[in-house]
């Protein structure tokens, strides 16, 4: 079967789907979560062919990795979008003209939903349970870098589909993995005609490329450049395990925090601020203001001099910036051209100043005296 032949077969699959019970999506999705807590030991080898290729330093190890905690994370999630009410079929609107018009605006699936990622495998469960979820076919292309493990899970998804869709066979050709091909990607980015929105799901690299070669629409996802900035009216020790949980749970993942902003009255605070982050070895790279009170007591081999390129860079590792400012104003203008409108935070106990950081803030996420990781 050629490229095109399979993307005929996927559209008419999806247009089928609709018709589908959600008692039999949801016996298929809590299937696929069965298999994933059962299939522990294949998941684990398969991913280690992955794992081998890659230094244990380089940030994109960490995306990759699977081990036995992330697994069962992701069996739990399917369980969880099984228990949603289904999103399909739920009246938004509802009007009755003058003429008599009855009018409904009720929600649909999109169609067929492709979705370009980097790295994680766990994407591949979670992109189809919540397209199977919404009714929706879906075509995944994932990075190289972990091709072994997204393909033990497409094996996955394919089983629990043929053991649990009884008469609707054509359900299995709901969900594609398209294989690492230069010439196919091009293509798929031009298949207008079986594709009805690409989602780019990785940093601003791919999402560029996609934007720039795609003729499907493009739902455009924010690679993370992510901002905590700590007011003068914060509490320090708040700060502190803020930013640590930030940057450090899980650093390579979009959410993590790239800068910290820091109010001029409160830059001795970055001492206390800052204790956590040495211990595990983050790198940052500080104005001159702030590498002046850091210089005092972090260890130099984590200390540098930021140049221009760090404010809006998304790290994905253990570095991290962190700017000085004379104000709120300054605070949310750094952020506002610096970042990539993900998450943002700020730190302080003052409840004007924070409504109007979460006014003034363009972001997807806004928090007050919490962690960017809850996005």
């Amino acid at each position: 079967m050629n490229f095109q032949e399979a993307m005929a077969k996927i559209k008419i699959a999806g247009r089928k789907f609709i018709l589908v019970e959600d008692v039999i999506i949801n016996g298929i999705l809590i299937r696929l979560a069965e298999l994933l807590e059962n299939s522990k030991a294949n998941i684990l080898s398969e991913n280690e062919k992955d794992l081998v290729k890659i230094a244990k330093n380089d940030p994109i190890y960490d995306r990759v990795l699977l081990d036995e905690k992330r697994i069962e994370f992701m069996a739990r999630s399917v369980r969880e979008i099984a228990a949603y009410g289904s999103p399909v079929g739920i009246e938004l609107e509802h009007k009755v003209l003058k003429n008599g018009l009855d009018l409904r605006k009720v929600s649909v699936p999109l169609g067929v939903v492709g979705v370009i990622f980097e790295s994680r495998p766990n994407v591949v469960i979670d992109i189809f349970a919540l397209c199977f979820k919404s009714k929706n076919a879906c075509i995944l292309k994932g990075g190289s870098d972990a091709e072994n493990s997204n393909e033990i899970l497409m094996t996955l998804i394919s089983q629990a589909i043929e053991g649990k869709c009884g008469e609707n066979i054509f359900m299995i050709d709901l969900v594609f993995l398209l294989r690492n091909d230069r010439e196919l990607v091009a293509e798929f980015l031009k298949s207008d005609r079986y594709v009805d929105v690409i989602i780019p799901r990785g940093g601003r690299g791919l999402i560029d490329f996609v934007r720039k070669n795609s003729t499907v629409p493009v739902i455009e996802t924010g690679a993370g450049v992510v901002h905590a900035y700590f007011d003068e009216f914060g509490d320090s020790d708040k700060c502190r395990e803020i930013v640590f949980n930030a940057k450090v749970s899980r650093p390579s993942v979009c959410n993590a925090l790239d800068t910290l902003i820091v109010h001029r009255s409160r830059l001795n605070d970055l001492r206390n601020i800052c204790i956590y982050l040495e211990e595990k070895k983050v790198e940052i790279y500080a104005d001159e203001e702030s590498f002046e009170i850091l210089n005092e007591n972090y260890s130099k081999n984590l200390l540098h001099k930021a140049d221009p390129e760090n404010f809006g860079t998304e790290y994905l590792s253990l570095k991290m910036s962190v700017k000085m400012v004379e104000s709120l104003d300054e605070a949310i203008d750094h952020i506002n051209t610096f970042g990539s409108g993900h998450s943002e935070t700020i730190i302080t106990e003052n409840r004007e100043r924070a409504k109007k950081f979460l006014d003034a803030v363009d972001a997807a996420c806004v928090y007050v005296n919490a962690s960017t990781r809850f996005t």
